[in-house]
């Protein structure tokens, strides 16, 4: 058996994959750190809290006595690294908390990781060759896309992050590339589009537009409604996140994205075209409660990746297109809201 450590797994992706994980590897066990800010929801783990292979702890990533503890205690034999501060309004109003928990958060990671299964640069100890620390990171790194279609992010394009949310993800993605160059340890960096799916936390887009449709509340839409994403069903990225971790090759980055580029505007309006069809309104359609509001600061206009590394090299694509995903998390959100 093999202990691994999943950080933020009590999150929205890190809580999809836990129970992926466990089911597909039975040659895992599984110490699910995390410190249950807003984003973490134990509840979202109740299928996997008995399991014998699974343990949780509540901590801090950026603590470093406990996750030297921890690696000690459990001989951590891998790490992938979920734990971040994500939502960008959020960087918006309190950028420090973004810096500390994804920056120094990593960072503490990757250097008990290392002093713990290396020697020196380059030599693993020989009971730890094979360990590897696998950061999961976003597209937001790479800063904004124009309008053409034919233009999409790759693993080569430059990071121009434009949020505090993002300039601090593009920092940690730097250190474990650093990490990867100048230590020769063992790293594999994924980054990855818009998510959505079940356990989502329901400040993010679509959980707030299916939340306030219910509720018979205005649906908000940023600026014109026109900015868009490439929108990745949660657990077609899990797989992507399985592929990379045991057959990614070190030091690599992989994208991963789910070639579904939609409007903010269409989301809203797909989602009120299936509630209209699912739980409908009397003699009103949801698509009256649109709304739009004032933009954010920074907005970026278009994210779009070109997953073509992860497809040829991994043999990774995505099992739902947006319309199949969207009708799978509308009927989890509705048995959750009703």
């Amino acid at each position: 058996m093999k202990n691994i450590l999943i950080t933020g797994g009590a999150g929205f992706i890190g809580s999809n994959f836990i129970p992926y994980f466990l089911e597909k590897y039975l040659e895992y066990n599984i110490i699910n750190l995390d410190l249950l800010t807003y984003a973490g929801n134990l509840e979202n783990l109740k299928e996997v809290e008995n399991n014998p292979r699974y343990k949780f702890i509540k901590g801090d990533i950026c603590n470093r006595e406990l996750v030297e503890y921890i690696f000690k205690e459990y001989d951590i034999r891998g790490v992938i690294h979920f734990a971040a501060e994500s939502h960008v309004d959020n960087s918006i109003k309190n950028p420090g908390v973004f810096v500390r928990t994804n920056v120094d958060g990593t960072y503490t990671l990757l250097d008990v990781a290392k002093n713990y299964w290396m020697e020196k640069p380059f030599k693993y100890k020989d009971e730890y060759k094979g360990c590897r620390f696998h950061h999961i990171s976003t597209d937001e790194v790479y800063g904004t896309l124009p309008d053409d279609p034919n233009v999409l992010f790759t693993e080569e394009t430059p990071y121009a992050p434009n949020s505090p949310y993002s300039a601090s993800k593009a920092s940690s993605d730097m250190i474990v590339r650093s990490y990867y160059h100048t230590f020769g340890m063992d790293t594999v960096i994924t980054n990855c589009s818009n998510n959505y799916g079940p356990k989502q936390h329901d400040e993010k887009l679509i959980p707030t537009i299916i939340r306030n449709a219910l509720a018979g509340n205005p649906i908000p839409i940023y600026g014109d409604g026109k900015n868009i994403r490439d929108w990745l069903y949660v657990l077609d990225h899990c797989k992507g996140i399985d592929l990379a971790y045991h057959k990614g090759g070190a030091g690599e980055t992989y994208n991963i994205g789910g070639r579904n580029e939609r409007t903010n505007i269409y989301i809203a309006t797909k989602i009120c075209e299936i509630l209209d069809e699912l739980r409908p309104r009397k003699s009103r359609s949801y698509k009256e409660l649109i709304t739009f509001v004032e933009d954010r600061p920074g907005h970026d206009r278009r994210y779009a990746i070109d997953a073509t590394k992860i497809e040829n090299e991994l043999g990774w694509k995505a099992d739902e297109n947006f319309e199949s995903g969207i009708v799978k998390t509308i009927k989890w959100y509705l048995e959750k809201y009703k």
